[in-house]
C-alpha cells in the first residue's frame, strides 16, 4: 500500500464527517503513538484525517469552576499549566512523567487516551481526578466518565467516527493535593505500576492504580477507608482491596505478583506525599 491521504478538517464537524465517510481513516493528533504504529506496518489506513488545524481542540481553560482540557493540548502544556493546581495536580503531574520531552512536545492528550494502553500515565491521574471525556461523533457529542471511558486492553468506549474532544475536569481543592507516583525500569519507560491520588484539605480521598490490569484500578471502599484514616495500617488494607481487583500481565518490565506487591508500596508513597503537600501550604 501506499502513502495513506491525508485530510486538514478545520472543525470538529469536518473531522467525523471524514472519519465517517471512510471506516477505515484514522485520526492523527501528536502521532506520537501512530507514527510508530505507521512505521511499524502494524496498521495501514487508507487515509489519515489530522486534528491539528482544529482550533477548538486547542488549550487549557477555566470552565464552569473546573478546567477544560482540549484533545490537542500537548503533555508539555498540561505539565505546566497553572490551572492544574491542589487536587488536580495529580494530572500537571503525569503529564510531566509521560516519556521524554521529545514525547511531550509532540504527544497530546486525546491521542494518547483513545490509545488506551494500560501503562500509559494519565488514565489512573484522570480516573482519580473524577475526569470526564468529551467525545463528538456522527451522533453528535456526548460525556463519559473516565472511570468508563477505559474499557479493555486498548480498548475505549469510542464507538466508530468518533473522536475525543476535551477532558473535562471538575473543580479542584485548591488547598488538596493530586499526585502521581510511578514505578518504571528507568526514567521515561512505562509504569510497572503507578498509582494516582486526590487528597482534598478535609481528608476525603480518591484514587487508582495503573499498569495493574486492562483500566485503572479504583474502589471506593478504599477511598472510603483513606478518607477515614491514613495510618500505616488504614493504607495497607486500602492497598490491599485495590490489590485484589488488580489483573496485571507478566512482561519485561514486571511480573504479574511484583506489579501487585508494588500497589501498596506506592500508596503509602502517594498517601504520604500528598499528606506533606497539604502540610507545606497549609
Amino acid at each position: 500500500m501506499g502513502a495513506p491521504g491525508f485530510h486538514r478538517p478545520k472543525t470538529v464537524d469536518e473531522a467525523v464527517a471524514l472519519l465517517a465517510a471512510d471506516d477505515e481513516a484514522k485520526p492523527i493528533a501528536g502521532g506520537a503513538t501512530l507514527v510508530a504504529m505507521l512505521n511499524a506496518r502494524v496498521i495501514e489506513p487508507p487515509s489519515l484525517v489530522s486534528l491539528a488545524g482544529i482550533a477548538e481542540l486547542q488549550g487549557l481553560s477555566a470552565v464552569d469552576g473546573g478546567v477544560r482540557i482540549g484533545a490537542f493540548t500537548r503533555h508539555r502544556d498540561t505539565a505546566a499549566s497553572t490551572l492544574l493546581q491542589g487536587t488536580l495536580g495529580a494530572v500537571r503531574d503525569a503529564a510531566s512523567q509521560i516519556a521524554n520531552a521529545t514525547v511531550r512536545n509532540m504527544g497530546t492528550i486525546g491521542g494518547s487516551i483513545s490509545f488506551a494502553d494500560p501503562g500509559l500515565d494519565y488514565p489512573p491521574a484522570l480516573v482519580a481526578a473524577g475526569a470526564v471525556i468529551e467525545i463528538a461523533g456522527p451522533a453528535g457529542r456526548r460525556r463519559v466518565p473516565a472511570r468508563d471511558f477505559f474499557v479493555d486492553w486498548y480498548v475505549t468506549a469510542l464507538e466508530p467516527a468518533e473522536i475525543v474532544t476535551a477532558v473535562i475536569l471538575p473543580a479542584a481543592d485548591p488547598r488538596g493535593a493530586g499526585l502521581y507516583v510511578k514505578h518504571a525500569r528507568v526514567a521515561g519507560d512505562y509504569a510497572t505500576a503507578s498509582v494516582a491520588i486526590c487528597l482534598s484539605a478535609g481528608g476525603a480521598a480518591s484514587v487508582a492504580v495503573g499498569s495493574c490490569g486492562p483500566t485503572p484500578i479504583a474502589d471506593a471502599g478504599a477511598n472510603a477507608m483513606l478518607s477515614a484514616e491514613r495510618s500505616d495500617a488504614a493504607i495497607a488494607r486500602a492497598g490491599s482491596a485495590l490489590q485484589a481487583l488488580a489483573d496485571p500481565l507478566d512482561d519485561v518490565r514486571g511480573s504479574a505478583d511484583y506489579r501487585r506487591t508494588l500497589i501498596p508500596r506506592l500508596l503509602l508513597r502517594a498517601v504520604r506525599a500528598a499528606e506533606a503537600a497539604i502540610g507545606a501550604v497549609a
